[in-house]
């Protein structure tokens, strides 16, 4: 297993499968994918990407911490899931932020994943709120 950074469009692929699947390949570009502040990691089996964690500088109004980032796109492929490749993501991010001097890492959890990230030490703030054309979604976040 490897993690290393990747390019925006190397996401792709995994955003497609995952996230968007059936959607046109155009909804897997989320706005801010290439701003300069924008970081993504892939995690690789075998040279096989299989799993994916974008991390965005974005402040989120909910939260009075300074210094906050957002998670984004965080994806493992169906055949790699349950596997802890997915937490493995979620460490390697955390572990880029406390190296920016990050405060707090939020970011909007699908429903069925919303035990996954308590797991990981994750918290939810405030009700569920629906994004069209993807589903539940809920506002979790840990101070680090």
């Amino acid at each position: 297993m490897e993690i290393k950074k990747i390019n925006a469009i190397d996401t792709y692929p995994v955003r497609h499968e995952v996230l968007r699947k059936g959607k046109p390949i155009e909804t897997c570009k989320f706005i801010g994918d290439d701003d300069e502040e924008t970081t993504h990691f892939g995690l690789y089996i075998d040279n096989q990407l299989i799993g994916i964690i974008s991390i965005f500088k974005e402040t989120n109004a909910m939260f009075s911490e300074s210094n906050q980032f957002q998670i984004r796109g965080m994806a493992v492929l169906e055949e790699f899931q349950g596997k802890g490749f997915g937490a493995q993501l979620v460490k390697k991010a955390e572990s880029f932020c406390v190296n920016l001097k990050a405060e707090l890492i939020w970011f909007n959890a699908r429903e069925k994943a919303v035990h996954f990230y308590k797991s990981l030490g994750y918290t939810i703030i405030e009700n569920s709120f629906l994004i069209p054309d993807v589903g539940i979604h809920f506002v979790m976040y840990k101070k680090i």
